[in-house]
């Protein structure tokens, strides 16, 4: 990919909107619909790294109730011509073809390798890497089990969206978030993953999500770890410009 003049590529992460309230969560869908509306303005490309959704299960013809603003705002900007590329998260690895085909938005499963002009870019959710998460390990292959997806169709979606956002918000082997703090560098699972990873080929930039903390590591003389943080508390992004990759906090008035 070759960014275009005065052109800049974003990514947000961990929005988990239908939390805590719909109330609540409707404020935030707002505010990050206006930063939406402020980067489309030079946008070559937006990455939303995961958990859009604090619950999202798509039954053949049914998806969850809610969120037509951002879902709104996500297919006018995408009509519009600027590509938006989606990786699923552990609060919505559930998903199967109603972005792509409502909204024109690229889904990933996994993360990819992207190159931009002269960077290379490790990106993804984050979650499952690394050698700790274990029991989130566990659970994410029972979850993503054919099986078991075939097995939850058969609730009706008023019983299976209502189990999912209970045990999205109860269950800490799903939300994969039982310590959002920082762990000191040597303790960062997600660390470890790069700095493994390096020693086998290069990367400019690993960007992921999933800590919901605002983290930017050096990992070696020409290598960083950036973590997005999250739109719960932090409301972070990072931009690329094509020189270098900063991360942002969006300050604009919370309750417009």
């Amino acid at each position: 990919m070759e960014l275009p003049k005065n052109k800049k590529i974003y990514f947000a992460s961990d929005n988990h909107l239908g939390l805590p309230n719909p109330a609540e969560s409707r404020v935030r869908e707002k505010y990050f619909i206006s930063w939406l509306e402020e980067i489309r303005k030079d946008a070559a490309a937006i990455y939303l790294l995961g958990d859009l959704f604090d619950f999202w299960f798509e039954y053949k013809t049914v998806v969850p109730k809610g969120f037509v603003r951002v879902l709104g705002k996500l297919a006018e900007i995408s009509d519009a011509g600027i590509p938006i590329i989606f990786f699923v998260g552990n609060h919505d690895l559930w998903m199967r073809d109603y972005f792509q085909r409502e909204l024109g938005i690229e889904v990933h499963h996994h993360p990819i390798d992207l190159s931009v002009g002269n960077a290379r870019f490790f990106v993804g959710h984050g979650d499952g890497l690394g050698p700790e998460d274990k029991g989130y390990k566990l659970m994410k292959k029972i979850f993503t089990n054919a099986l078991s997806k075939w097995l939850f169709r058969w609730l009706h979606p008023d019983w299976g969206v209502s189990l999912g956002q209970y045990m999205s918000q109860k269950n800490k082997l799903i939300s994969g978030a039982k310590d959002v703090k920082f762990m000191g560098e040597e303790k960062e699972w997600l660390v470890a993953y790069c700095k493994r990873k390096l020693k086998q080929e290069h990367f400019d930039y690993f960007i992921f999500g999933h800590r919901h903390l605002p983290l930017d590591i050096k990992l070696n003389e020409s290598a960083r770890y950036i973590n997005l943080g999250d739109w719960i508390t932090h409301f972070t992004y990072a931009v690329y410009d094509g020189r270098s990759l900063e991360l942002k906090n969006w300050k604009r008035n919370f309750n417009d």
